[in-house]
């Protein structure tokens, strides 16, 4: 019979645990997959983003021997943000242990290591739509909690900016949809002024994608092209068009969209340090001043031993630096 005193064994320790959950496969997200924040672990529970307030301006002529125009220094100043506390518990109670039957090849601590590795799966799972939730919060420069409705950031607020909206206007028939890019290329070098970018990948709600890939132009441009079968079946793969490579955000909780059904975000990319998420350490003794990781796991002996409690957590904070580069398309 297993028994529940092996969880004080090394292989059960903060250091191993957390090891374990780090190393769960992660739930397909696509904005972890598009590899666009920049994840770091930091020694402290706040970051902070520098912001330069230069601005460049024409230089005026003049007399010569007269005096020059006054340039002024750097208006820099240092925009705190707290990282969040994302905790989880699970409880294990000793029958689930005690019944376990060890067989073949795997000793009684596998086992136990199997029951406990299954709960670390289910909490990193919920701990990884967490974070694809808040990366999209802050591609839209609003990060909310799990109810949708209390506010984490608003990097708008913080950053002291609105934010630019385009309208594709893809409910009229003779929208020049490619007229409609070149406006949101040019908006976006605008917002990045000598800041180069690769391209420009717009992430489309369910409605907004409907009507764009019904447009005149986008048909006719891929009419003869190995993209037409897509339009013949399964129309929700990424295409190009217009300089932006245009796809259909499938984020979901329920019935609400990661993305709005009607909107859509442009996000530039190839940009270093747009999108950055910082890890802080856990609240552990073991862990203060160590530079953060993006999953713990520790375990703790119930009362008179009669089961073990399982605690995940992680501590990030996931910013966009330059909200404004970031449009909002509506339909």
């Amino acid at each position: 019979m297993a028994d529940i005193t092996l969880l004080n064994d090394d292989a059960f320790s903060l250091s191993s645990l957390s090891a374990a959950i780090n190393e769960q496969p992660q739930v397909p997200t696509r904005l972890a997959t598009l590899g666009l924040f920049e994840e770091e672990g930091i020694t402290t529970t706040v970051v902070q983003i520098e912001r330069d307030g230069d601005t460049l301006a024409l230089v005026p002529t003049g007399q010569r021997g007269s005096s020059g125009a006054v340039v002024v220094g750097s208006k820099r100043n240092m925009i705190p943000f707290n990282t969040v506390h994302l905790p989880q518990r699970a409880t294990i109670g000793a029958d689930e242990i005690q019944n376990l039957r060890a067989f073949g090849s795997e000793t009684e601590m596998e086992a136990i290591q199997t029951v406990i590795n299954k709960r670390l799966a289910k909490m990193r799972r919920q701990l990884d739509a967490t974070h694809e939730f808040h990366r999209i919060g802050a591609v839209k420069g609003l990060i909310l909690d799990a109810d949708g409705k209390s506010v984490v950031a608003n990097l708008l607020d913080r950053f002291g900016i609105k934010q630019t909206v385009i309208s594709f206007e893809l409910g009229k028939a003779d929208t020049e949809i490619r007229i409609k890019c070149a406006d949101l290329l040019d908006t976006i070098e605008d917002a990045l002024g000598n800041t180069p970018f690769s391209g420009v990948r717009v992430l489309c709600g369910r409605n907004f994608w409907n009507r764009l890939i019904v447009m005149k132009a986008i048909k006719e441009t891929y009419l003869n092209t190995a993209m037409a079968s897509a339009l013949r079946g399964d129309a929700r793969d990424t295409f190009e068009f217009g300089g932006c490579t245009f796809e259909r955000y499938r984020g979901r909780v329920g019935d609400i969209g990661y993305v709005a059904d009607d909107e859509a975000w442009a996000v530039p990319e190839g940009v270093s340090e747009l999108f950055i998420t910082r890890f802080a350490p856990a609240d552990y003794m073991e862990t203060v001043n160590t530079n953060g990781l993006p999953y713990y796991a520790k375990q703790e002996l119930m009362d008179f031993g009669k089961g073990v409690e399982l605690e995940a957590q992680s501590n990030p904070i996931h910013l966009c630096t330059r909200p404004k580069a970031v449009i909002k398309l509506t339909a």
